[in-house]
């Protein structure tokens, strides 16, 4: 796997990646991490300040597809079968991050755990998620 043309697509080639200022802060096989940098745009409720369901929900998405990628070639296409999102605690006005780790990976079929927190306490998750995703191989 190049993971400098995976880190280049993450970040700059996906428009709502882009959008949400997604960055990349550790790639390896069968490992992502990534981080949204807060913005006050992704805000859901101003009364606590937490970060809107659907940024994490995205993060979860997002982190989990390229943790799968990682484990396969560039040429190959990733796409969300499934994906379950567990919201435990609010997400405050800080940086998000996520970490995905692959739990299995078939020829067409990968599965991917997440877990989400904000910037300074990684001990406590705001969500956790699983996700399935359909390989669909290149050359």
């Amino acid at each position: 796997m190049d993971f400098a043309a995976l880190k280049q697509i993450i970040e700059e080639g996906l428009p709502f990646n882009t959008l949400l200022g997604i960055r990349v802060e550790e790639l390896r096989e069968g490992y992502v991490r990534l981080r949204v940098p807060f913005k006050p745009e992704l805000v859901g409720d101003p009364r606590r300040p937490a970060l809107h369901g659907g940024v994490l929900s995205t993060l979860v998405d997002v982190s989990g597809g390229f943790a799968v990628w990682t484990s396969c070639h560039l040429e190959d296409r990733i796409a969300t079968i499934d994906l379950g999102v567990d919201y435990l605690r609010p997400a405050g006005a800080k940086d998000l991050y996520a970490e995905a780790t692959v739990r299995l990976l078939g020829n067409r079929v990968g599965n991917a755990h997440v877990v989400l927190w904000s910037e300074g306490d990684p001990d406590h998750h705001v969500a956790v998620g699983r996700a399935v995703y359909n390989i669909r191989r290149g050359k």
